[in-house]
């Protein structure tokens, strides 16, 4: 009789030791990069911004953000389930703040997304679906964003309904064409 492997994932998976030096050079890293940054502008800078906040901002900015990253993994989450491989909404919000945190650290904007993708794709062992979950997701965003713009500028009245029905035209015409063209190879 013969056992499947399992997979390890997690802690376990670490070298010996790691779980228990790693956090404490993260703590002293970002220390040592706020010392530095201190030390380069002086304290001015942070004291500034400390003073120009007020309470009710720092709230609504929070309250704004925490709903829209649930938005977001949930969007994610229904792209997951629509290509099996789904995901909780716990987990979805956990590893989206943690992605909009390497978006925002690191160069490029995108690498928080391949860590998602990857880690999810590696939970259900098929990474190219986590891939593309989080890739789809990811053009929802802005295909959402353009939809609901051209809706929004069409229903009020404005010099934009005649700029954009002439393009919009042209753009809905290219559609059903694209979709005749695709339905029509489908068929045959």
């Amino acid at each position: 009789m013969t056992v499947a492997p399992q997979r390890v994932s997690g802690p376990d998976r670490r070298a010996p030791g790691r779980e228990r030096w790693w956090p404490r050079i993260r703590v002293v890293g970002g220390g040592l990069v706020l010392a530095a940054v201190i030390w380069q502008l002086g304290t001015g800078p942070f004291l500034t911004g400390i003073r120009s906040l007020e309470i009710p901002a720092v709230l609504a900015a929070l309250a704004i953000g925490a709903v829209t990253t649930v938005c977001s993994a949930w969007r994610w989450r229904v792209v997951a389930g629509r290509l099996g491989v789904g995901l909780t909404l716990r987990s979805a919000v956990a590893a989206y703040y943690g992605s909009q945190f390497l978006n925002s650290t690191l160069p490029g904007g995108v690498l928080g997304d391949v860590h998602r993708a990857v880690r999810h794709g590696r939970a259900v062992d098929d990474l190219g679906r986590g891939a593309r979950a989080v890739a789809g997701e990811r053009a929802a965003g802005p295909v959402t964003h353009v939809a609901l713009t051209l809706l929004v500028l069409l229903a009020l009245p404005g010099p934009a309904v005649s700029w954009l029905l002439g393009p919009l035209v042209v753009v809905l015409a290219v559609v059903v064409v694209l979709l005749a063209v695709a339905a029509g190879s489908a068929l045959l």
